[in-house]
C-alpha cells in the first residue's frame, strides 16, 4: 500500500493582526435596522438580557445581538472551533485540530442543508447571522479574529445536537496527524499538570421532583451544569409566536440549551452512551485508487480535498490534505497497517430543529415528540412540567447494533453484521416517566440508579446504551439526599444539591485510618501523621470553608491519585475502587505525609482551612483563565465533584499560584417551581458580562460561592423596579 501523500502549499497572503470587517451593503444595513426596531431588549439589574420580538426570528436576532454585546469573543471563538478555523487565528499548531473538524464540517454541505431547510428554520438562521453582523456593524471598534461576516448556514455547524464534542471525544489528534502525514503538538490536560488534582469529571447534575414529593404539590426541576466557567450566557427570549424560554445559552447559539418556559423545563447531562464507533477497514490500492471491502464487494473510497489555512509571521499559508471516507465515515487513524474509520451522528438540520422546538414544548407529550428527532447524541435529559410529569431521557441517538460485538473497540467494517439498523426508539431506550418514588436524577452516571428502585434495569437493554461499570461518587450522594423526602421546596432542593457530604472520602478515609492502626509503632511515618489521623478520625466528611480536614483529605486524595493512578488505570479500576481493593497501607500513609508537607510548604501549615486554598477569582475574560495570588479572590466551600460533591468547583493550582482557583464546575445553576405561575431562582458564575469594566463582570461571585440563588424575573411585570436599561439593538 503506497504512502499517503500530503500536499503542503504555502500561499502567503497579506493579513493584518486585526481583520477588517466586511463592509455591508446599503440593503443589508436597512434590513438590520428594520429588524432591530422589532426587538426590545430589557437588561435587568444583574445585566441579564430579556429579549422580546414579534416573531421567533426577531427574538433570535435580538438574543444574538445581546450575546455579542456581552462577550463577542466567546461567540466568535465557538464558531472558529466549530468550523475548523482555529489555525487562522493561532497558527500552525492548530492545523490538526482544524483538520479534525473539517473532516466532518463541510461548508458546501452545510450550505446545501440550509437551502433544504424549512422556511421557518431558514428565517431563524438568517436572523442569527443578521444579529451578529449588525452588532459588528454598530461596533467597528470590535475586531474579529477570523469571522468578519457571519452566514446563516454557519448555525448548522454548531447546534447542541452538533458533533463537536463527539468529534473531540472520538478522534484523537496524534493518531490523526500520524495518518495524514504529520505530528500533532500534544499537550496534557491542564487539570493533570504537575502535582495538581486529578482531571475534573465532566458533566452536570439534573434533578426532578414530582408533586407527590413537594410541599406545594408542584413539580420541581434542578439545573446544575458542570462546565468551564463562562461557557454559556443567561438570558430570556420571547416572541408573539409562542416562544418564552429562559436559561443558559451556549455563546452564539440561538436556542436555550437548558432552562424552562412557562410550563416545562429541561436539563442536559453528559451521557455514558456508546454511540461513537470505529471500524477496521480492509483497504486495497488499485490503479491509483483506494478501495475497501464490504462483504463480497470492494467499494471505492470517497476522496475529498481539505484545505486548512493557518497564520504565520509573514501572512497566511495553507496545507491541503487528501481525506478518505468509507460508508462508515472518515478515516482517522491506523492500527498497525489497518485503516480505521469512525461513525458518529451527523444530522445538522434535524439537530437544529430539535434544539429550537424543544424550547417551545409546553408539556411532556410535546417534549417527547422533539426527542423523536434523535439528535441529542451526547446528552441525557431531565424533564419536568406543570402537569406534574417528571421524566428521564437517555441519549436519543443510539444506533441499533448487534449486541454480540464489543462496540467499545473497533469492529470489522468489512463484516455486514456490524451494520447499523436505524436507531433505538425512545421505547427501546432506558427512559423513565413518573417513577413511583417521585424523584429522578442524573449526574453523568448510569441510568440504573436514576430513580432508586424504580430505575431502568440493566438487563433489559443492550450493553452499548451505557459504558459505565461503576456508580459514581455523585450518584451515591444523590441516592443519599433524595429519598424519603415528601416536602421539597425550592429552598430544600437547593439545600440537597449543596449538601456538603463527600462520599468518596467517607469510603476512602476509613481505609487510611485502618492503615495507620496497622502500622507498627516504630514506623517513622506513623509519628509524622498522628495529629492528622486524629483530626480525620473525628471528621464528618463534610466540606466547609473553615474545614481543615477538607484540606487534608483533598491534598491526600490528590497525592494518592498521582501515586496509584497509573496502576488503577492498568487494572481497569477507578482510583477509588483501586484504593479500596489494592492500595497498600504504606502508599496511603506516605500520601498523607506528603500531603501534609505540601500544605505546610504552600500555606505555612497543614492546618490550613479549605477556604484559604479553594478560591474564586475573575481577573479578565481570557478563554484560557489566568489567576494571581496577589489579587482579590473569594473562598469557596465546596469541592471538586471528583469527591462526590454535588455542587462542583473544579479548582487547581496554576504555575504561578499556590492557591487553587476554580475554572469549571457549577456554572449556571437554577431551581424551578412549576406552579400555576412558574417561578425560579438562579446564579451564574461570576457575572453576565465578559467585560472587566462592567459591574456585571463579577457581581454574582459572592452569591455563587455561597450558593445563594437570586430571583429570576421571568414575567415582564416582574422586571418593574429591576430594569437597568431598555433599548432596541443598535440604539
Amino acid at each position: 500500500m503506497q504512502k499517503l501523500m500530503l500536499l503542503v502549499l504555502f500561499a502567503p497572503l497579506l493579513a493584518s493582526p486585526a481583520r477588517a470587517q466586511t463592509r455591508p451593503t446599503t440593503q443589508e444595513v436597512a434590513r438590520w435596522q428594520r429588524e432591530a426596531q422589532q426587538v426590545t431588549i430589557i437588561r435587568d439589574d444583574w445585566g441579564i438580557a430579556h429579549v422580546y420580538g414579534k416573531t421567533d426570528a426577531d427574538a433570535v436576532f435580538g438574543m444574538e445581538y445581546a450575546q455579542a454585546e456581552d462577550d463577542f469573543n466567546r461567540v466568535e471563538t465557538n464558531y472558529i472551533n466549530a468550523l475548523g478555523r482555529l489555525a487562522e487565528a493561532e497558527g500552525e499548531s492548530q492545523i490538526w485540530r482544524d483538520l479534525r473538524m473539517k473532516l466532518f464540517i463541510d461548508p458546501a454541505v452545510m450550505k446545501q442543508k440550509y437551502a433544504q431547510s424549512p422556511a421557518w428554520l431558514q428565517a431563524l438562521m438568517n436572523a442569527f447571522a443578521d444579529g451578529l453582523n449588525f452588532y459588528l456593524y454598530k461596533h467597528p471598534e470590535v475586531h474579529p479574529r477570523v469571522i468578519t461576516h457571519f452566514e446563516p448556514w454557519m448555525a448548522l455547524a454548531f447546534s447542541e445536537g452538533s458533533i463537536g464534542g463527539d468529534i473531540e471525544q472520538g478522534v484523537k489528534l496524534d493518531p490523526l496527524a500520524a495518518f495524514y502525514g504529520g505530528a500533532a503538538e500534544s499537550t496534557p490536560p491542564a487539570e493533570a499538570e504537575g502535582d495538581g488534582p486529578p482531571p475534573e469529571p465532566s458533566g452536570s447534575n439534573g434533578i426532578a421532583i414530582a408533586p407527590s414529593n413537594t410541599r406545594d404539590h408542584h413539580a420541581l426541576l434542578w439545573i446544575n451544569p458542570h462546565t468551564s466557567f463562562y461557557f454559556r450566557s443567561e438570558l430570556q427570549m420571547v416572541s408573539d409566536q409562542g416562544l418564552d424560554a429562559y436559561g443558559a445559552v451556549t455563546w452564539g447559539q440561538f436556542s436555550i440549551y437548558q432552562g424552562f418556559n412557562p410550563s416545562a423545563g429541561w436539563m442536559h447531562t453528559s451521557s455514558g452512551v456508546d454511540n461513537i464507533d470505529e471500524f477496521l477497514e480492509t483497504v486495497s490500492h488499485k490503479n491509483g485508487k483506494y478501495f475497501y471491502k464490504y462483504g463480497a464487494k470492494e467499494l471505492p473510497m470517497r476522496v475529498r480535498t481539505i484545505t486548512v489555512p493557518y497564520k504565520t509571521d509573514h501572512g497566511m499559508a495553507h496545507k491541503t490534505f487528501t481525506a478518505y471516507y468509507t460508508q462508515h465515515g472518515p478515516i482517522v487513524r491506523k492500527i498497525g497497517d489497518t485503516w480505521v474509520s469512525i461513525s458518529l451522528m451527523q444530522r445538522p438540520m434535524r439537530a437544529l430543529i430539535q434544539d429550537f422546538t424543544r424550547t417551545k414544548a409546553k408539556d411532556y407529550a410535546a417534549f417527547r415528540k422533539t426527542m423523536e428527532l434523535h439528535t441529542n447524541s451526547s446528552n441525557n435529559t431531565i424533564f419536568a412540567d406543570a402537569e406534574g410529569n417528571i421524566a428521564y431521557f437517555h441519549s436519543d441517538y443510539i444506533p441499533k447494533r448487534d449486541d454480540a460485538f464489543d462496540w467499545t473497540k473497533p469492529v470489522d467494517g468489512s463484516n455486514p453484521a456490524t451494520a447499523y439498523h436505524g436507531v433505538l426508539s425512545l421505547d427501546e431506550s432506558p427512559d423513565l416517566l413518573n417513577p413511583k418514588n417521585g424523584w429522578l436524577y442524573n449526574s453523568n452516571n448510569w441510568p440504573w440508579s436514576a430513580a432508586g428502585p424504580d430505575s431502568p434495569k440493566r438487563a433489559s437493554f443492550p450493553k452499548y446504551v451505557e459504558r459505565g461499570s461503576e456508580e459514581s461518587p455523585r450518584g451515591y450522594h444523590a441516592l443519599r439526599v433524595l429519598p424519603n423526602h415528601h416536602d421539597f421546596t425550592m429552598d430544600t432542593l437547593r439545600d440537597a444539591a449543596f449538601d456538603s457530604y463527600l462520599p468518596a472520602f467517607a469510603t476512602l478515609i476509613p481505609h487510611l485510618l485502618s492503615a495507620y492502626d496497622h502500622a507498627t509503632p516504630s514506623d517513622p511515618v506513623k509519628a509524622r501523621v498522628r495529629d492528622q489521623i486524629a483530626m480525620l478520625r473525628s471528621w464528618n466528611f463534610r466540606w466547609g470553608a473553615d474545614s481543615v480536614p477538607t484540606s487534608l483529605a483533598v491534598f491526600w486524595g490528590t497525592d494518592l491519585y498521582h501515586r496509584i493512578g497509573e496502576k488503577a488505570r492498568a487494572a481497569g479500576l477507578s482510583d477509588e475502587t483501586y484504593v479500596v481493593k489494592q492500595a497498600t497501607d504504606a502508599e496511603m500513609l506516605a500520601s498523607l505525609a506528603a500531603a501534609s508537607d505540601k500544605l505546610a510548604a504552600d500555606f505555612g501549615s497543614w492546618r490550613t482551612p479549605w477556604g484559604t486554598i479553594n478560591r474564586f477569582q475573575r481577573i479578565n475574560d481570557d478563554i484560557e483563565p489566568h489567576f494571581d495570588d496577589s489579587k482579590p479572590s473569594i473562598p469557596v466551600p465546596f469541592t471538586s465533584s471528583l469527591w462526590g460533591s454535588l455542587a462542583s468547583f473544579g479548582a487547581r493550582p496554576y504555575p504561578n499560584t499556590k492557591k487553587w482557583y476554580g475554572s469549571s464546575g457549577n456554572s449556571f445553576v437554577a431551581v424551578i417551581d412549576f406552579g400555576p405561575k412558574v417561578s425560579a431562582r438562579a446564579i451564574t458564575a461570576g457575572g453576565e458580562s465578559g467585560h472587566p469594566g462592567s459591574k456585571h463582570f463579577d457581581d454574582e461571585a459572592e452569591r455563587y460561592a455561597a450558593g445563594n440563588l437570586r430571583e429570576v424575573y421571568f414575567y415582564r411585570d416582574e422586571l418593574k423596579g429591576h430594569t437597568e436599561r431598555t433599548y432596541h439593538p443598535g440604539s
